[in-house]
């Protein structure tokens, strides 16, 4: 459901800097501090969230669609 979509959201973006901190040590590229830093507009920042997390639930709920299809079809 929402919560689990949610909690899966916030794993997957921690994952992701956690990855990009290790990739970026080292090489100069300050990946790292961009994804940590925290916006000066909020309603920017907050709209840019939406739009991320809206795209993650559509290919979620695409993806359990087509598995949902392929099961379907294997009956």
């Amino acid at each position: 459901g929402a919560k689990f979509v949610n909690v899966f959201y916030h794993f997957a973006r921690y994952v992701m800097i956690e990855d990009i901190k290790k990739l970026s040590v080292g090489s100069g590229i300050p990946f790292a501090e961009a994804v940590m830093w925290t916006p000066e507009n909020m309603y920017i920042a907050k709209a840019r969230h939406r739009v991320a997390y809206n795209k993650l639930l559509q290919i979620l709920q695409r993806e359990d669609f087509v598995i949902q299809e392929y099961k379907e079809k294997a009956q």
